[in-house]
């Protein structure tokens, strides 16, 4: 059985809102002669006045992506222009860590993915050159720093330094995983922190904004001297699991470690506000764990394993087999990031769980898929958050 890829839609309209979204603008007048009534200020007004409405209220309708259609599409909710990348200066351009994201992004907001050659030199160097004009415009560049970490940090850093001496107007950088993210605080002497490094050289290369999803710890934000959105996946897995016939007096939320009892105690709240439990446990280095402990009470329920990113699944595994000695019925392994290292395959692929359900903030490559793996699609999620940041619109309505 292959992975499955689920795009949830759980964007939905009111009928009756008279808010529309498109990405046409006014045809520029013709050039007059300048007097006083040319520097009139003209106001400016938000297209978004209304929340999203998140679909818990009925099933929400899950398509599935199979092997005859087009890889990552999204058809958007709402149409958001037909003109292409002519009709606005909303621009959207994918390094090679995710484009199959960007282009679920790009069809979301209606747009086309803008031209861009990037390319190795014989010695490893990057080379890129943007293949249109993107003077005054918004610039979105999609490009999570996943594995190859370093490769891919590299080539986000170009591409901001490109938009930048093409006189973009605006570049945020949209980095749907946020590489280095765990180097965010001295543990031990004479300790780096990689977090504050990558902010930094992401800052000085000339982005104006930065768009992250899931960050590690919230403190990442801290680290960056612009303005920083986060993206939250949340609604994406809520909505799944809204689809699930699981008993709301069955489940409970599991978070993996103590660092995580924020996350999964919010996470129970927006779940029929399900009782939390905790695992314990002692860290004795990098990507080695040993549990110790469980607090809470799991006997005969569906448990839901909430983390931000799986890397080696050491440490959800070893929690996931506490959780079957306490009694969990049925174990659900859910996270925003699918790192996937060397054995995490292996270890997840075991009779542990019934479903790994992650994201595609990090492309999920075919050989590392696995019966009981489900990615979900954050592709609407991003693109909604783009266009309130183009369009100035409040970001808080999407996550209440």
């Amino acid at each position: 059985m292959a992975s499955v890829v689920v795009s949830p839609t759980f964007f939905r309209r009111s009928s009756s809102s008279s808010c529309s979204i498109n990405l046409r603008v006014r045809a520029k007048p013709l050039r007059r002669r300048l007097d006083s009534s040319s520097f009139a200020p003209s106001p400016l007004r938000c297209g978004m006045m209304e929340p999203l409405e998140f679909g818990n209220g009925s099933p929400p309708v899950i398509p599935i992506l199979n092997d005859k259609m087009s890889p990552g599409l999204l058809v958007s909710p709402q149409t958001r222009g037909t003109g292409g990348n002519h009709d606005s200066r909303l621009r959207i351009f994918s390094g090679n860590a995710n484009p199959a994201l960007a282009q679920e992004i790009a069809s979301y907001l209606g747009l086309q993915l803008g031209k861009i050659k990037i390319k190795r030199f014989a010695d490893g160097e990057i080379y890129v050159q943007l293949q249109e004009s993107v003077r005054g415009c918004d610039v979105f560049l999609v490009q999570p720093t996943c594995p190859p970490a370093n490769e891919n940090l590299m080539e986000l850093l170009i591409m901001i330094d490109a938009c930048r001496r093409a006189s973009a107007k605006n570049i945020t950088a949209v980095i749907p995983y946020f590489g280095y993210s765990r180097a965010d605080r001295k543990t031990q002497e004479r300790e780096s922190i990689g977090a504050k490094l990558v902010a930094n050289l992401i800052t000085k290369a000339g982005a104006n904004r930065v768009l992250a999803c899931d960050l590690h710890s919230g403190q990442s934000m801290g680290y960056f001297d612009i303005p920083v959105d986060h993206v939250y996946a949340q609604p994406v897995i809520l909505d799944y699991l809204s689809s699930k016939t699981i008993s709301s007096d069955d489940l409970v939320v599991v978070s993996p470690d103590v660092g995580g009892v924020a996350r999964a105690r919010a996470f129970a709240k927006k779940l029929s506000d399900a009782p939390l439990a905790i695992v314990d446990k002692r860290r004795h280095g990098h990507n080695a764990a040993e549990v110790l402990n469980l607090i809470g009470d799991v006997k005969g329920k569906v448990a839901i394993m909430l983390d931000d990113m799986i890397d080696t699944a050491g440490t959800i595994v070893k929690g996931a087999t506490l959780l079957h000695q306490e009694g969990a019925k049925e174990v659900f392994a859910c996270s925003t990031h699918a790192v996937f290292s060397p054995p995490a395959v292996e270890r997840l692929s075991s009779d542990l769980f019934q479903e790994v359900i992650v994201t595609n903030t990090i492309p999920v490559p075919e050989q590392n898929s696995f019966p009981q793996l489900t990615v979900l699609s954050v592709a609407n999620i991003l693109g909604e958050t783009i266009w309130r940041v183009h369009d100035d619109c409040s970001l808080s309505s999407i996550f209440q």
